[in-house]
């Protein structure tokens, strides 16, 4: 591997329920493109990078579904149908950074990335964004202009455009998922000194708009890992998500109504912390109820010992006490038939071997399995701090460990487009 093209990456663990990722992932990075080099230098910050395959080319098959938007049917996702939908997907981060543009541009082509991506049987791909990238002032960096030359000269937007519909083509649905205000860090609510209210409500209609046209791509995830300040039906309009998700889930539904609407969880219950984005226990009392019926999906994010060395990681009965403890956060949710889940993030750098990591990566992914959960695994980039990815560091070699455990848990694409 070209050292001068490997992004640096560091590592902190946060206090308990607290995750802050670092990395390359809010970094300005600066690409001078030289008979085709590019160099990335990285900055950190203080969010981070947080088989059998399946042709692309793929007939519909079990769990696919069909062309058409999809809705919720009790604890199912289903298609215009009402056939049973299963998302079994990956995050790809960096539009929510200082490149403006997925990672990895540095170093390859975007379309041979999403039809590699295609090739290892991701159905869904969960996109997130930052606010800031909306803005005139933001310049898409960090990209091999030789290896990209037909994303030269556009906006963040227009090589958004690009992404979705590279992957829409190759069979793959999109989540868009607003990660940030802007490329500095995560925010605690869905509003910061940066981005009004109003400001991230009018981003998400614009995004409602602009992708109605394309039914590949389903739905917002309307803020990534709401905590701290962030309340659940308190009615509190300054911290209430519940009430913040449900007034931009009927924002959307003005103008795009065949939008999933997925809500993460906070970081706690009462006086109870969870992982941030990860507590769903407010939602028996105070579901979030859209003008819009059966449009509402769930999201929780869950990770291992490699993040955080949590209580119930190095209890006596680990595993097999993972179980009651994901049903009384969030999995009872799917359980108890009141509506569909999506795990939005999860992951770890072990996935194989007796480790305590690996041990919950693989106990998790079996848990889904079982209980038919839809997820987006954390992360298709290399350059997560506390992760890792299904690439390797090479931006190119597959972690066939991770493959191998994903792989357990997959259904099919949509039908690929022609030419795709």
């Amino acid at each position: 591997m070209d050292q001068n093209n490997a992004p640096t990456t560091e590592t902190k663990r946060a206090p308990r329920s607290q995750r802050l990722r670092f990395g390359i992932a809010a970094a300005v990075v600066a690409a001078a493109a030289v008979g085709g080099t590019v160099t990335a230098f990285a900055v950190n910050n203080t969010d981070g990078q947080s088989a059998t395959t399946t042709s692309a080319a793929g007939a519909k098959a079990t769990g696919a579904g069909a062309e058409g938007p999809l809705s919720t049917k009790k604890s199912e996702i289903v298609d215009a149908n009402g056939k049973k939908v299963v998302l079994t997907g990956v995050n790809w981060f960096g539009f929510e950074t200082g490149t403006y543009a997925p990672h990895g541009l540095w170093t390859r082509n975007w379309e041979s990335m999403l039809d590699q991506m295609a090739k290892q049987g991701f159905n869904t791909m969960r996109l997130p964004y930052s606010n800031e990238m909306f803005k005139s002032s933001a310049k898409p960096n960090g990209i091999d202009w030789h290896k990209n030359p037909d994303l030269k000269g556009l906006t963040p937007q227009q090589i958004m455009d690009k992404i979705v519909k590279g992957a829409t083509d190759r069979g793959i649905r999109v989540i868009l998922d607003q990660h940030r205000p802007d490329q500095y860090g995560q925010s605690e609510l869905w509003y910061s000194q940066s981005l009004t209210e109003k400001q991230w409500l009018d981003d998400w209609v614009k995004l409602a708009k602009r992708y109605k046209n394309n039914d590949r791509v389903i739905g917002a995830d309307l803020h990534n890992e709401p905590r701290g300040q962030a309340t659940w039906g308190d009615g509190n309009p300054k911290t209430d998500w519940q009430l913040a998700a449900t007034k931009a889930g009927n924002a959307i539904h003005k103008v795009n109504k065949d939008w999933l609407i997925f809500v993460e969880g906070t970081d706690r219950h009462k006086n109870e912390q969870f992982w941030w984005g990860g507590d769903l226990q407010g939602v028996k009392k105070h579901p979030v109820k859209l003008k819009e019926p059966n449009k509402v999906v769930y999201s929780a994010h869950d990770y291992g010992p490699g993040v955080y060395n949590q209580n119930w990681f190095m209890a006596k009965d680990f595993p097999k006490n993972m179980p009651a403890i994901w049903e009384k956060h969030w999995a009872y949710i799917k359980k108890q038939n009141i509506a569909p889940l999506l795990m939005g993030e999860f992951g770890g750098k072990k996935t194989a071997g007796k480790s305590s990591e690996a041990v919950w990566q693989n106990t998790l992914m079996d848990y889904l399995k079982k209980h038919q959960i839809s997820y987006t695994y954390w992360t298709w980039n290399p350059d997560s701090g506390d992760t890792g990815g299904v690439l390797k560091n090479d931006w190119k070699t597959i972690d066939q460990n991770k493959m191998k455990m994903l792989s357990k848990y997959q259904t099919p694409l949509l039908e690929a487009k022609k030419g795709k």
